[in-house]
């Protein structure tokens, strides 16, 4: 089985669009670990996408507090303004879709898919050993997480973490941490839309990048009257 691993969309329908194009022909179900929505202009798009397409997701914090489920005055101000317009702008089917999603962390085909950590969903997991501690969580010895927008996978053994090239080979023996970046707004400095392939008959895994029409999506945050540095800081992948 092939799997397209999806993170953090944020509501940004021009990068989804190129991950799809993108990865076309290589994958056979989609796998989402959550923060569909927030940040970006086009939250009814993405979410009917995602209902119609994900096999298997997990909720993202943006997902809960769009869907009314946690408070965004613990949001810092421009994280807080797009939250409420996407309150404003999200149909009731796809409210209640978010409502609804699962949390982290789930099981799949001999892996696991999560949001932030497996002892906390809105948890960061930025540097290794908050990598290492988190993979000793989880029931299985695979994981595909999000959240940080910080693409990159982790080999993690008694002796310390690693971290993995962009193409790489799942061993038995191994576990493994994977954050398959943020498809709609990523923060490593890299601008492109970030996903993952997982072949499990061949136990191989992909990080990829594909470039996509930014500026098309800068320009429906500027008119839907979102902050600025929304539109901003796609050009920058920060």
């Amino acid at each position: 089985m092939r799997y397209l691993i999806l993170s953090d969309i944020h509501a940004n329908w021009e990068a989804l669009a190129a991950v799809l194009a993108d990865a076309e022909g290589d994958y056979d179900t989609v796998l989402n670990c959550g923060d569909l929505v927030g940040y970006g202009p086009d939250p009814n798009r993405v979410v009917d996408w995602c209902r119609q397409n994900n096999q298997v997701i997990v909720r993202g914090n943006h997902d809960k507090a769009c869907a009314g489920l946690l408070d965004p005055q613990w949001f810092n101000p421009v994280a807080r303004t797009s939250t409420e317009w996407t309150q404003r702008e999200l149909t009731e089917v796809n409210r209640e879709y978010l409502r609804d999603l699962a949390k982290g962390p789930r099981a799949v085909d001999g892996f696991e898919i999560l949001h932030g950590s497996p002892l906390d969903e809105d948890e960061y997991l930025v540097h290794v050993y908050e990598i290492g501690f988190a993979a000793r969580r989880l029931e299985m010895p695979l994981g595909f997480f999000g959240h940080t927008h910080l693409q990159g996978a982790y080999l993690v053994h008694r002796n310390g973490v690693k971290e993995l090239p962009p193409v790489f080979e799942i061993e038995e023996t191994a576990r493994y941490m994977i954050n398959s970046g943020s498809v709609g707004q990523p923060r490593d400095d890299d601008p492109r839309a970030a996903y993952a392939i997982y072949d499990t008959g061949e136990h191989v895994v992909e990080l990829r990048r594909v470039s996509y029409d930014i500026e098309k999506t800068q320009q429906k945050i500027l008119r839907a009257g979102l902050p600025e540095v929304l539109a901003a800081r796609l050009e920058f992948g920060t």
